[in-house]
């Protein structure tokens, strides 16, 4: 993975508002930038949100955030890894896998990392707003 990029952008669960025990672990090492938003669609897998890259013009709204410490950054992001289901046994399909993406940000664009979904979508809703923290206030859940 590329090692210079130290920013992290959020989109689902991980947001502030929604009361995530990892959201503790994200403040201590990282520091809220403010709202940006990245290229795809958002789907409603159920307790979470998946998203997927698209050529559309749809929007993901997330939240950005910096590392506070450059060093602490490997340490931070295995917590956040192993959150994602990136780290799985051997031969398993890990759920998500960490990208860097360009996030729309205060009008211009910075690279950060992101979780994209990383298995088929079937059936679930599109989250037309992009929004996921909108979409639960929204639905009541």
């Amino acid at each position: 993975m590329q090692s210079n990029i130290y920013r992290l952008f959020v989109y689902g669960s991980l947001r502030s508002g929604l009361l995530n025990p990892i959201l503790s672990h994200i403040t201590r090492y990282f520091v809220f930038d403010g709202m940006g938003a990245i290229q795809g669609n958002l789907y409603d897998m159920g307790e979470y949100p998946g998203a997927v890259p698209c050529t559309e013009e749809h929007l993901i709204v997330g939240e950005v955030y910096h590392i506070a410490n450059i060093e602490e950054f490997d340490q931070a992001m295995e917590v956040i890894d192993d959150y994602e289901g990136l780290i799985v046994e051997p031969g398993e399909v890990p759920l998500f896998r960490r990208e860097p993406v360009h996030v729309l940000f205060r009008n211009s664009t910075v690279v950060a990392w992101m979780y994209w979904y990383n298995r088929p979508i079937t059936d679930r809703p599109r989250i037309e707003s992009g929004d996921f923290v909108a979409y639960k206030m929204k639905i009541g859940k």
